[in-house]
């Protein structure tokens, strides 16, 4: 593979010293871009733009050709999986995704067929690998999946959720076969992540979306459970380097210490979480990844900036921390005050690094 020239965002994963603080965002390849809303009329729809290889890498770049982000992440959406378990996902504009089965039943849960990723998910991995050749080493690449917990909501729900009436009435009433489908997700989950790394993915992040929505005990049982299974099962090294591992629970701040303790390289954070706070909670256990409101980007630009500053003074010197946002960039967002973001972050963070 070709040699990395920015590994910037891989050495603060792994709490190694940089000379600043990386920065990416969620979702930055997506509808704020106007590049982007151009490609994906061109596809026809989000769905063929997920399966078309080269367009998939298009828009994986695009935001890289506008600012010096210090990570690319692959275009795709995390209901695949279910997807290539033969739900059959849809997009419906103004809804979001939907699916044409759902999982009501034990006996639902039985008829789902084990996937293999490589083959079932392969325009998955084919983007992963053009991707990384794109890439040329500018920066590393990260490989994504939704967690057992939230897969499993939308396929319980058929799409997305307000109170999560249907999921939860399954892991109350029925708990040994909510049990039984996040193990077969989570052994999904394992087969689709290890496929994106040996496909070229050099970090894998995964996606609780939904964890929040529990209570403490249910989150350990339900949830992080499951995601401590998929990192004891990932590959953790490739190209002679570690491959690090991000777990991101939304509105997951209370669960901090258990979350450090699953075997992750990193947490995420959404804005909800003091990151200085959730780094006095975990010391140097694990990298934090975080953690701007989303919201702060419709702010004028100085606004933005001092935000990032407060937010690098709340974390205060030393590496560990990866610059995101607290969960994905919305699509309404003027480019310009995206791009502010992160040359606030750029021009801010050395003094924490010398």
């Amino acid at each position: 593979m070709t040699e990395l020239k920015n590994d910037r965002f891989l050495r603060a994963l792994m709490r190694q010293p940089v000379d600043r603080t990386p920065v990416w965002m969620m979702r930055q390849a997506g509808r704020y871009l106007p590049e982007y809303r151009a490609t994906r009329a061109k596809a026809g729809d989000f769905l063929s733009l997920c399966k078309n290889t080269e367009l998939a890498c298009e828009v994986t770049l695009q935001p890289l050709e506008r600012f010096p982000l210090d990570a690319a992440i692959l275009f795709s959406d995390i209901l695949t999986i279910p997807d290539a378990l033969g739900l059959g996902l849809y997009f419906e504009t103004g809804e979001g995704p939907k699916f044409k089965h759902t999982i009501r039943s034990a006996a639902d849960v039985d008829a789902l067929p084990s996937m293999n990723a490589e083959v079932d998910l392969d325009y998955v991995m084919n983007a992963v690998s053009t991707i990384r050749s794109a890439l040329g080493g500018r920066v590393p690449l990260i490989g994504f999946s939704g967690s057992p917990w939230t897969l499993a909501t939308y396929m319980i729900e058929g799409g997305s959720s307000k109170d999560f009436r249907e999921a939860k009435k399954l892991m109350y009433a029925q708990p040994e076969v909510m049990h039984r489908l996040l193990d077969h997700l989570a052994n999904a989950v394992i087969d689709y992540l290890n496929g994106q790394i040996k496909a070229g993915a050099q970090a894998v992040q995964i996606f609780d979306t939904w964890g929040g929505v529990l209570s403490s005990w249910a989150y350990e049982d339900f949830s992080l459970r499951y995601m401590k299974k998929i990192v004891d099962g990932l590959i953790r090294e490739s190209d002679g380097r570690r491959v690090p591992v991000i777990l991101f629970t939304k509105n997951g701040g209370q669960w901090l210490e258990t979350i450090a303790d699953s075997g992750c390289d990193a947490v995420g954070l959404d804005w909800t979480t003091d990151i200085g706070n959730a780094r006095a909670r975990i010391g140097d256990r694990v990298a934090l990844q975080g953690n701007m409101d989303p919201a702060m980007l419709y702010a004028p630009k100085d606004r933005i900036r001092q935000e990032v500053a407060d937010i690098l003074r709340r974390y205060g010197s030393g590496t560990g921390h990866i610059f995101n946002l607290g969960h994905g960039i919305t699509p309404d967002v003027d480019p310009e005050h995206a791009g502010a973001f992160i040359e606030a972050v750029v021009e801010l963070s050395p003094e924490y690094h010398r």
